[in-house]
C-alpha cells in the first residue's frame, strides 16, 4: 500500500487551456513553518491525482518527481489522512526571497473536474520564525540541502587532501565564474561550472546572505557508509570563483542517517542517527535533540509525557516512539484475519555546536512504519439473567472499522439496524477513538435457543453471534465470534385472576419455557375440548391464555353457603408433565349473588338454594317447603327462595344408575295436599314443580354406600328443573345435563383400593359392589333404567 509517494507529472500541464478557479477553503490548508511551507489538500477535491505547478515571473513550471527532488519539493498522497501535502523548502526553486526573511511561494493546483482541466492559483508568504544558524542541513524524504551563512570561513578541520585539490583546481581554472567541485567517496572529480552541475541533477543558489546546495539521494558523486551500523548517505562540494590572485572557496556538505526504522515488541518505532554524520559536521559540546511530528518539533516534557524516548547509545542517538503515539496514523488491514499498522512521520532536529561558532542546524523528515501487528476485538458478556435481555458488549474496533451485520443462531441482521424488534444494537464512542457496539436481545426472542437443563434445574438460553466488520475505505469484510449462554431459574406459570359477575377470569402471560408444564383443572388437562366440555371459555394464542369460567361451572369449590351470597373458589393447578406432581396452583375465591344454585360434593351431600315463586301459591311462605321427605326442610328461606342441604341417600331421594352414570333425584314441595287437590286441566291454576339432580360418572366412584359411605373422586352435576309436567326423562343419565350448576369441592384424592368395612348400628344396612351392579345393567343403547327409592336403611 502506497502511503507516502512523490508523483509524477508526465504531460506539460502549461500547454494545456486551463481555467482559473479558487479552492474552497475547507478543502485546503497553507502554513508556514520554521524552515518550510506546507500546503494540504483534500483528495475529496482533488482526485487521485492531482498536480501542482511552481510559478514565479518566468513561467510556469510543472513539478515532475526529478524537478520536486532537485528544485527542493516534496509531494506525497496520504490517503489514510485524506489529503495531497507538497511541502516546499524556502529556498526552493521559483520562490521570491526578500533578503532570506521573506519568502513568497505561487503554485497551480490542476485537477480534473467533470472531465474538464481546471486550475486553482496557491499564493503564501511567510517569514522564518527562527533566525538563520550558520549552517543549516535538511533531510528531506526524496533530497537533502545544505546552506550555510555566505560570510562563514572555510572549516578548520576540511581534509587537507580534499582543501588542496578544490585550490589546485582554483588557480588553474582562468575564470572568474563560480565552479564546483564533487568529493566523492572514490577518486577526485574534475571542476565544473554550475550549468554542468545542474544537468547532473544538483542546485546551487546564492541568495542575499547564504550559498544553498541541493541534491537527490543516490547521485553518483554521493557517498554511503556506515557509522555504527548505521548507514549514512552524504554529499560533499566545495564552491570557489578566482578573484585575480584572491580565491573565494565555501565548503558544502549535506548528510543524512539513511536509517530506514525498525519496530520491536514492547511497541516502539525506532530509529536511529549518528551523533556525528560527517566529519566536517562535528560537535564541540553533546548534540542537542528535539524531537516532534508532522513538521511540528515539541519540547521535551511534551515528548517525555507522549512516550517519546531519546537516548545516546555508543554515538548513535536512538528514537524510540510509541506506536500509538499522538500523532501516529493507523490503518487497518484484512489478510485473512485484522491485521494494523502505523504510519510515524518523524520530524528531528540535532543541534551541533562546532568551532568559531560554527553551529549547524540538521533537520529530518523521516516516515516510519510498523509491520503488519494482529488487531484483535474482544466480546464481554454484561447479561443480568434478572433483566431477561442478553448484552453483549464488542470492543475495540477500530476507527476505521464498521458493523455491516450480526447473524444470531444463525439468522443475518444487516446494517443500518432499526431496533425496532426485541434486538437493538448502539454504537459506543471510545476515548480512545476507538468504539464499539453493544448488542441487546430479549431471552424470549425466537432467535433464542432455549433448552431445560435438569442438572442445572435451570432454562438454558444460548446465543451464537458471528459479527460481520468491514474495514473502509476498502469494504473488506471480516469476522468475530461470540457465544453467551445464560441460565434462568423457572418458576411453574402463575394465572392472574379476577372476580366478574359472571364467574372468575384467569389470563396467563406465556413465556418460552412454559412448556415445561402441565395445567391441569383437578387431575383433567386444561384442553379446548375439556374447556368445551364444562362450559369454560377459553382464548390462548401466541402471547396469553384467557380462561373465563363461569359461575356453576365444574371445578368450583363453595363455602359460606346462604340466600345473600355464595363464596366460591376456582383452582388451576401445575403439574409436572413426568410424575403428574402439582408444583404450584392458582386460587381465586370470590364471592357471588345468585337466585339458584346446586352444589353435588364428592362425599355425597347435595346443597340447593331454589327459586320456588312459581312452586307456591300467592302469599305463601317458602319456610312451609320441604322434600320428599316431610321432615326435610329448608334450612334458610326469604321471600322466594328456599335453601336445602341434604345427603343423598337421605330425604326421599331416588337414584337412576345406567352404564356410566349414577344420578340422585329429590323434588320441593309446598303441600302434597295443595298438589293432590290441583285440577290438571287448569293450567293457568298450576304450580311448577321444583326438581333437584345431581348426576355422578360411575367410573369416579369407589363404592357406592346410601348409609355408611359416598365417596366419588369427581363432584356431580346439579341440575334444578322447574316443570309443571312429569320430570321422566329429563336426565339421561348416559348425557350431561344441558342445564347444570356444579360445584367441585376438592378432597385430597383418596387410593383407588377397596374400603373395609365395619358393621352399623343397623343390623339391616348392605352394600353392593357398583362393579358387580353395572354387570346387569341394561347394555348400551338400551332404554331401560333402573330406579330405586331410597330409604336410611336400604344401601346401593
Amino acid at each position: 500500500m502506497a502511503i507516502h509517494f512523490c508523483l509524477g507529472v508526465t504531460l506539460l500541464l502549461s500547454m494545456w487551456a486551463t481555467a482559473k478557479c479558487d479552492v474552497p477553503n475547507e478543502a485546503i490548508n497553507m502554513e508556514c513553518h520554521d524552515r518550510f511551507f506546507v500546503i494540504a489538500v483534500d483528495l475529496a477535491f482533488t482526485g487521485n491525482k492531482p498536480h501542482f505547478e511552481a510559478v514565479d515571473e518566468s513561467g510556469v513550471y510543472p513539478i515532475t518527481r526529478h524537478r520536486a527532488a532537485q528544485c527542493g519539493y516534496s509531494i506525497g498522497v496520504l490517503p489514510l489522512l485524506g489529503h495531497v501535502e507538497l511541502r516546499a523548502s524556502y529556498f526552493s526553486c521559483h520562490t521570491e526571497n526578500n533578503d532570506d526573511k521573506v519568502f513568497t511561494f505561487n503554485f497551480n493546483l490542476v485537477v480534473a473536474n467533470e472531465g474538464k482541466i481546471v486550475s486553482y492559483a496557491l499564493s503564501k508568504t511567510c517569514s522564518p520564525s527562527l533566525p538563520w544558524s550558520p549552517r543549516e542541513v535538511t533531510c528531506e524524504v526524496n533530497y537533502m540541502e545544505v546552506s550555510v551563512n555566505g560570510e562563514v570561513t572555510c572549516p578548520s578541520e576540511t581534509k587537507k587532501e580534499n582543501w588542496n585539490a578544490a585550490l589546485k583546481s582554483a588557480y588553474t581554472s582562468a575564470t572568474s565564474d563560480w565552479q564546483v567541485l564533487l568529493h566523492g567517496s572514490e577518486e577526485q572529480g574534475m571542476p565544473m561550472n554550475l550549468s554542468e552541475a545542474h544537468k547532473r541533477g544538483y542546485s546551487f543558489d546564492l541568495t542575499d546572505s547564504r550559498l544553498v546546495l541541493r541534491a537527490q539521494y543516490g547521485q553518483p558523486e554521493s557517498f554511503s557508509t556506515e557509522v555504527n551500523g548505521v548507514p549514512v548517505e552524504a554529499v560533499h562540494a566545495t564552491l570557489f570563483s578566482r578573484q585575480g590572485w584572491v580565491v573565494l572557496m565555501v565548503d558544502l556538505v549535506a548528510a543524512c542517517s539513511m536509517h530506514e526504522g525498525s519496530y520491536n515488541d514492547s511497541g516502539y518505532m525506532m530509529w536511529d542517527t549518528p551523533e556525528v554524520l560527517h566529519p566536517l559536521m562535528t560537535s564541540q559540546h553533546e548534540a542537542q535533540v528535539k524531537i516532534g511530528v508532522n513538521g511540528e518539533l515539541v519540547e521535551e516534557p511534551v515528548a517525555e509525557e507522549r512516550g517519546y524516548i531519546v537516548k545516546k547509545q555508543n554515538t548513535i542517538i536512538q528514537i524510540s516512539i510509541p506506536y500509538n503515539a499522538e500523532g501516529a496514523i493507523r490503518k487497518s488491514l484484512v489478510s485473512g484475519d485484522l491485521f494494523e499498522f502505523y504510519i510515524f512521520d518523524l520530524y528531528l532536529e540535532q543541534m551541533l555546536f562546532g568551532e568559531d561558532q560554527m553551529d549547524t542546524r540538521l533537520r529530518s523528515h523521516r516516515t516510519l512504519a510498523t509491520p503488519l501487528l494482529p488487531r484483535s476485538l474482544f466480546s464481554e458478556n454484561r447479561t443480568v439473567p434478572e433483566e431477561r435481555v442478553f448484552t453483549v458488549y464488542l470492543g475495540d474496533v477500530p476507527e476505521d472499522v464498521e458493523l455491516a451485520a450480526v447473524n444470531l443462531n444463525g439468522q443475518k441482521c444487516k446494517a443500518p439496524f432499526s431496533n425496532e424488534s426485541s434486538l437493538t444494537i448502539t454504537k459506543v464512542i471510545q476515548p480512545n477513538n476507538n468504539h464499539g457496539y453493544t448488542l441487546k436481545v430479549s431471552m424470549f426472542d425466537p432467535v433464542i435457543r432455549q433448552k431445560f437443563s435438569k442438572a442445572d434445574a435451570a432454562m438454558q438460553q444460548t446465543l451464537e453471534i458471528n459479527y460481520t466488520l468491514t474495514v473502509l475505505p476498502e469494504n473488506e469484510p471480516f469476522y468475530h465470534l461470540a457465544s453467551v449462554k445464560a441460565f434462568t431459574d423457572v418458576s411453574p406459570p402463575v394465572f392472574d385472576a379476577v372476580c366478574t359477575e359472571s364467574g372468575i377470569s384467569f389470563k396467563l402471560d406465556h413465556r418460552p419455557f412454559d412448556y415445561l408444564w402441565e395445567i391441569t383443572i383437578d387431575s383433567d388437562l386444561l384442553t379446548s375440548e375439556l374447556a368445551d366440555q364444562h362450559g369454560y371459555i377459553m382464548s390462548n394464542d401466541s402471547n396469553s391464555l384467557q380462561l373465563e369460567v363461569p359461575l356453576h361451572s365444574q371445578g368450583y369449590q363453595y363455602e359460606s353457603f346462604n340466600l345473600k351470597e355464595v363464596i366460591g373458589t376456582f383452582k388451576i393447578l401445575i403439574r409436572d408433565p413426568e410424575t403428574s406432581e402439582v408444583q404450584s396452583s392458582s386460587i381465586k375465591t370470590c364471592s357471588f349473588t345468585t337466585t339458584e344454585l346446586v352444589v353435588c360434593s364428592t362425599d355425597g351431600r347435595m346443597t340447593v338454594v331454589a327459586d320456588l315463586a312459581l312452586a307456591i301459591p300467592n302469599g305463601g311462605n317458602p319456610a312451609r317447603t320441604n322434600l320428599r321427605d316431610k321432615y326435610c326442610g329448608p334450612k334458610e328461606t326469604d321471600g322466594s327462595r328456599a335453601l336445602f342441604s341434604f345427603s343423598l341417600n337421605s330425604c326421599g331421594s331416588t337414584v337412576k344408575l345406567s352404564k356410566e352414570y349414577v344420578t340422585y333425584e329429590n323434588e320441593i314441595f309446598y303441600s302434597k295436599k295443595l298438589r293432590a287437590l290441583k285440577n290438571p286441566a287448569d293450567p293457568s291454576n298450576d304450580i311448577d314443580r321444583v326438581t333437584m339432580q345431581c348426576t355422578y360418572p360411575l367410573s369416579g366412584l369407589f363404592r357406592l354406600f346410601s348409609v355408611y359411605k359416598f365417596e366419588s373422586d369427581k363432584a356431580g352435576f346439579g341440575r334444578i328443573v322447574h316443570s309443571a309436567h312429569s320430570t321422566e326423562g329429563l336426565l339421561s343419565p348416559t348425557m350431561e345435563p344441558t342445564t347444570v350448576f356444579q360445584t367441585p369441592v376438592y378432597t385430597t384424592r383418596r387410593s383407588r383400593r377397596p374400603v373395609s368395612m365395619r358393621p352399623g348400628y343397623q343390623s339391616l344396612v348392605k352394600y353392593i359392589k357398583v362393579s358387580s351392579f353395572r354387570k346387569n345393567l341394561p347394555k348400551k343403547g338400551a332404554k331401560g333404567q333402573l330406579q330405586i327409592k331410597l330409604n336410611p336403611f336400604i344401601a346401593l
